[in-house]
């Protein structure tokens, strides 16, 4: 019986040849105290890897080199071949290539499951591991910033026009939302609406602003604790709901998943002690790679809400990752029908390989879009980082208490925090904040739309 390869062996050879973006030769490869293996092993390792796509080789005879695939999607030509789909779709794993063909028969072919307890209780916080040692060490060595010793949630504020924008339109187009990434640009930095969408697809994408605004201002408050998980649901699942008392609440009604075999759990009592148990082991993973995809993998297995699952498990799964500091994962590029399998193979098969694969390419995605992006940043007003508190403060007393937005009112509502030196900078910036105040942006000084539109119209 041939000789079982391991998918950590596999892992590291990936990880090693990924340092290179232009290529490496098999020489270089044994010289590095990495790669532990003959060259003659070496050799049927990478010839494994390029067959099952997770590498290229190019060039002939000495000259070969490996590299990883680039994205490209599978184009057709439709006026020869007009029965033939295009379709994007990533490189992945032996393992996950057999998810995808499983999962991808026609559902009368594929016997109905329902949840299982065992896939959660077989993992064991900081003893199981979803993805292997040399993977975590990888995603972290790729997504960690040059500055690390910054509080929580620095690097996302960093870069949080772009992530608002990348990951509002990334999520949203993975529920099938068919804003463009310029309207969903538009929508969230002026406030329009697209032409000819429909209402639901601009409040889904003002849901995601609204809740990433909510993760980055509050990073170092937010985990995996019932409270913050329970408004992330609330926040993206605001307005699109059926019954609005669902909105961040455990379901009390059977639900479906459309084109799966799949049958969550129908008791709510069950769903809810599960969902604490979820969030208890979330809670005491160390590793912020294995923690986002242990939520990414068993908050929608377990469907705890009417809708919004999944949703609800890509932001959470950016908890870790912002608290820790680390590139933030926007899924930007990551194609529907790749992420779709993979969660099927999760509801289906209890398999976590092909969203693993999703997973890591998406992150890789995301590092190489923001770690390039925070090089090219002017560095962050000191002023404004020293006054943060004091000017949210100031922005509720203005809106709460209805008064206008002149320098005499705000001059009054400046905080004694606020040094006599700085008093007059300080009304300037309040009163710039102010003027460009509106329903879309408020929730990162704590207050809500309506409390925005009342101030407004007591202004007018």
């Amino acid at each position: 019986m041939p000789k079982q390869i391991s998918a950590e062996e596999l892992d590291s050879i990936v990880s090693v040849v990924s340092r290179y973006k232009d290529g490496v030769r098999i020489d270089t490869l044994m010289a590095l105290p990495d790669i532990e293996l003959g060259q003659r092993t070496l050799q049927r390792r990478l010839a494994q890897l390029v067959a099952t796509g997770r590498l290229v080789k190019e060039g002939t005879g000495k000259a070969v080199q490996y590299k990883l695939p680039s994205f490209s999607l599978n184009l057709t030509l439709p006026d020869i071949k007009p029965d033939v789909t295009i379709e994007a779709y990533i490189p992945v794993s032996p393992e996950g290539a057999e998810i995808r063909n499983h999962v991808r028969q026609p559902r009368q072919m594929r016997t109905p499951v329902g949840y299982d307890p065992e896939f959660l209780a077989a993992y064991h916080p900081n003893q199981t591991f979803y993805l292997s040692e040399n993977l975590r060490s990888q995603l972290r060595k790729i997504g960690t910033p040059e500055d690390q010793a910054l509080p929580a949630g620095t690097f996302a504020r960093d870069i949080l026009n772009r992530l608002l924008i990348d990951l509002s339109w990334a999520s949203s187009q993975l529920e099938g939302n068919t804003y463009s990434r310029l309207d969903t640009e538009r929508l969230i930095e002026f406030g329009q609406a697209a032409d000819g969408k429909d209402s639901v697809e601009t409040q889904m994408i003002l849901n995601h602003k609204a809740a990433i605004e909510l993760l980055v201002s509050e990073a170092g408050q937010i985990g995996f604790e019932r409270t913050s998980i329970l408004n992330l649901h609330a926040l993206l699942s605001d307005g699109l709901m059926i019954d609005p008392r669902a909105y961040g609440r455990i379901r009390e009604r059977l639900v479906e998943i459309g084109g799966s075999v799949y049958l969550p759990i129908a008791m709510p009592q069950r769903l809810d002690e599960l969902f604490s148990v979820i969030l208890d082991m979330a809670t005491e993973i160390v590793d912020p790679f294995e923690q986002a995809f242990f939520i990414m993998v068993h908050l929608p297995y377990l469907q705890p809400f009417e809708d919004v699952n999944k949703r609800t498990s890509r932001l959470a799964a950016n908890i870790s990752l912002i608290r820790h500091n680390l590139c933030p994962l926007s899924f930007i590029d990551v194609p529907v029908r790749a992420y779709t399998d993979a969660m099927l193979g999760v509801y289906e098969l209890r398999r976590i390989e092909l969203l693993r694969d999703v997973f890591v390419w998406a992150y890789e995605r995301s590092c190489q879009q923001y770690l390039a992006v925070q090089r090219q940043l002017v560095p962050p007003d000191s002023f404004r980082l020293r006054y943060r508190k004091e000017l949210t403060l100031t922005m509720k007393t203005i809106v709460t208490f209805q008064k206008p937005a002149t320098k005499e009112t705000v001059s009054e509502a400046v905080p004694a925090a606020v040094t006599e030196t700085d008093r007059d900078r300080f009304v300037e910036m309040v009163l710039e904040e102010l003027e460009n105040l509106y329903e879309g942006n408020a929730l990162r000084f704590g207050l809500r739309p309506l409390e925005v539109k009342a101030w407004r119209a007591s202004s007018a």
